[in-house]
């Protein structure tokens, strides 16, 4: 992940339970350039009691009187989408990614053969879900939210105890609110988690629009996950703090745009181009005005004017008090050999 920022496309569940929605989503984030589609795999009895409550976020989009088993029961993927999703990803050229919430679901999404296993920032405490991840021996990208530093370290040391390396391990700051207030991002966290871990991090962003992610990777974000949906006003838990297709193309473009510009070896010195531009905008030394031979040259009698070529005038030390030993014209460019 060192050379290029991963972008993740995240579909989750803006799919609202409909194959047809995924579908298109797919569809989506393959033409904003996104490098994987992520959606999540989860049983509802595997992963909240029937009486649990819904957060606030999830129930201002929702039916209220749902609880939040009854709005997840709605929104899991059935076992016979994933040939279909898997197909259209190698169509659209563009990898499938899916967050497992249970032991059952990373064995079935092992089984399918994803290139990363992804811990979402509710899992990061949950120790055998993190095992059993570990135990599968590929790259792992681990959310934060919610989390406290020792609770990130315990659960890197689960990886690291499992034999991946901290090449394997992607740290994602995030904070988990839907949409998160910018005064809640706290992104230079980022940059803490990286220094503590020595280990690549990355950002997983709730807060509207695009500014938040494009700022994390001029931070040094290796990676980005971002929600989208077709349309915010659909609804669904997810939707209101997700981008639209639109809003998706120009966060990706905007990402490799910033992902070039802060690349390179990190000396100043004067690029092509400007070694080039250098000759027609640096500036050399010219005389002010017509003078006699003879005449010793104070600073007021040169001027500097473009282009370069000439003698800097950095140099117009040197030249205070010399004589000239021949006549020179106004605006005509100084030369040593014009003095004795």
């Amino acid at each position: 992940m060192k050379d290029r920022v991963i972008i993740i496309a995240e579909a989750g569940v803006n799919h609202n339970g409909n194959l047809e929605k995924a579908i298109k989503l797919i569809d989506v984030a393959a033409k904003a350039g996104a490098d994987f589609v992520k959606f999540q795999t989860f049983s509802s009895k595997r992963l909240v009691t029937k009486q649990a409550q819904k957060a606030a976020y999830q129930s201002e989009n929702t039916l209220l009187k749902e609880s939040q088993f009854e709005m997840l029961r709605q929104l899991e993927i059935p076992l016979d989408w994933y040939p279909k999703l898997l197909q259209r990803c190698d169509e659209k050229g563009i990898d499938f990614l899916s967050t497992g919430f249970d032991i059952q679901s990373i064995d079935f999404l092992d089984q399918l053969g994803q290139k990363f296993f992804k811990v979402p920032s509710g899992e990061i405490t949950h120790k055998s879900l993190l095992r059993k991840i570990a135990q599968k021996k590929r790259p792992v990208i681990i959310s934060t939210g919610m989390a406290t530093m020792p609770e990130i370290n315990a659960a890197v040391e689960i990886f690291l105890q499992e034999g991946l390396t901290k090449e394997e391990i992607t740290i994602l700051h995030c904070t988990t609110a839907y949409p998160t207030p910018l005064n809640e991002v706290n992104l230079k966290a980022m940059k803490t988690i990286e220094h503590e871990f020595g280990i690549d991090v990355g950002y997983s962003d709730h807060t509207l629009g695009t500014s938040v992610a494009i700022a994390a990777v001029g931070l040094g974000a290796k990676l980005i996950e971002k929600h989208f949906t077709l349309d915010k006003n659909l609804s669904g838990p997810d939707h209101n703090a997700s981008l639209e297709p639109d809003e998706l193309i120009y966060m990706v473009k905007s990402i490799r745009e910033v992902t070039r510009a802060i690349s390179g070896t990190g000396k100043k010195t004067p690029t092509l181009a400007e070694i080039e531009n250098k000759k027609i905008i640096r500036k050399s030394l010219c005389y002010v005005k017509s003078f006699e031979k003879g005449n010793k040259l104070k600073e007021e009698d040169f001027i500097a004017l473009r282009p370069e070529g000439g003698i800097s005038p950095m140099q117009i030390d040197d030249l205070l008090g010399k004589s000239l030993k021949q006549p020179v014209n106004q605006f005509q460019e100084v030369k040593l050999n014009d003095f004795i």
